[in-house]
């Protein structure tokens, strides 16, 4: 009997050592990440393939000089890159042909890959000049939020577009966040009383939303997919609030407003900023309007049962880091 008290006190012991470790682990990253400035610094400039000339890097707090830009995460995807490449860039020229005040650019950030991504997205600046399609070169894997992070900061539009790199949302669905986005916009402009209306200057977010699809998704995903899938949005929920169904979809808008001021902010790298930002446009009061967008599912998908550790490592890191103040936030 006594042995199995000693035993017990032990693993009793050793549940309080993990706990403590990981709580004061938890604290130590929340604290290193308080800072803005601890995000990567790439090169301030774009390579023109052609030229091999340097292109200076715009910044978000300059003025627009595009309509709209498309950032585009990459991490080891010279398979699925090219076809979403060019049926995105198809529909862009298609709508510039048509309307001669529509201008975009296309931001490709590799995220450190491993494989020919860089040359593929290197391809694209070459076809379709440096002008309308930018890479960024991370050098090493930092995670998708910081790879969108980087591409926001450094781009031209009046409204930016974030989309995955697989091509899962068909891009001409951009027009239902664009069009809701610019009523929202106009709204909050006569509610001002403001003249003058430019949609750069009216923070406003829009977010694709797959939640139309969930009951369908639950019948043909993978089992751990659907079970990370309703776990996650628990402690979504319990993390940022009520608000957005679908926090995850990689297909998001924001006015350049909105933008300079959640992605000067943000520190989550990898799955879980997208819930920073519902988060954070909640600490602003940034409108959020969730639409409903054609999805479908490409294979390839790098979220996996190794993703939930990390997922809530990051989601415990933003709920102590912003309640317990050591993250501020920069209005």
């Amino acid at each position: 009997m006594e042995l199995l008290w000693m035993i017990a006190e032990l693993f009793f012991a050793l549940i309080i050592v993990l706990a403590s470790s990981f709580l004061f682990a938890m604290f130590f990253e929340a604290y290193r990440r308080r800072n803005n400035n601890k995000h990567i610094d790439a090169p301030a400039f774009f390579e023109d393939p052609n030229s091999l000339k340097q292109v200076p890097c715009p910044y978000l707090v300059d003025p627009a000089e595009k309509y709209i830009s498309l950032i585009i995460p990459a991490f080891n995807e010279e398979h699925r890159l090219p076809a979403a490449l060019d049926e995105t860039i198809n529909y862009l020229q298609n709508r510039a042909a048509k309307d001669k005040s529509f201008t975009y650019e296309v931001i490709i950030v590799d995220d450190g890959s491993a494989d020919a991504t860089k040359r593929v997205a290197f391809d694209f600046v070459r076809k379709y000049s440096v002008d309308n399609v930018r890479v960024i070169l991370l050098g090493r894997n930092h995670g998708k939020g910081e790879a969108i992070r980087k591409g926001m900061l450094h781009a031209r539009g009046e409204i930016l577009l974030m989309l995955d790199a697989d091509g899962a949302t068909k891009v001409n669905d951009l027009e239902k966040l664009e069009n809701k986005i610019r009523a929202v916009a106009s709204a909050e402009d006569t509610k001002d009383g403001t003249s003058g209306f430019r949609i750069a200057d009216i923070p406003v977010a829009a977010f694709g939303s797959r939640a139309h699809l969930e009951e369908k998704a639950l019948a043909t995903r993978k089992w751990y997919r659907n079970f990370l899938m309703k776990g996650f949005h628990v402690v979504v929920l319990l993390a940022a609030g009520p608000g957005i169904r679908d926090t995850q979809c990689g297909f998001k808008m924001f006015t350049r407003a909105a933008a300079r001021k959640l992605f000067t902010n943000i520190r989550l790298k990898r799955w879980c900023f997208d819930v920073e930002l519902v988060f954070l446009c909640k600490q602003f009061g940034i409108p959020m309007q969730e639409i409903s967008v054609n999805w479908s599912e490409i294979p390839g998908s790098k979220v996996n049962l190794l993703s939930i550790p990390n997922m809530l490592w990051e989601l415990a890191l933003m709920s102590v880091g912003y309640r317990t103040g050591m993250w501020k936030i920069s209005y």
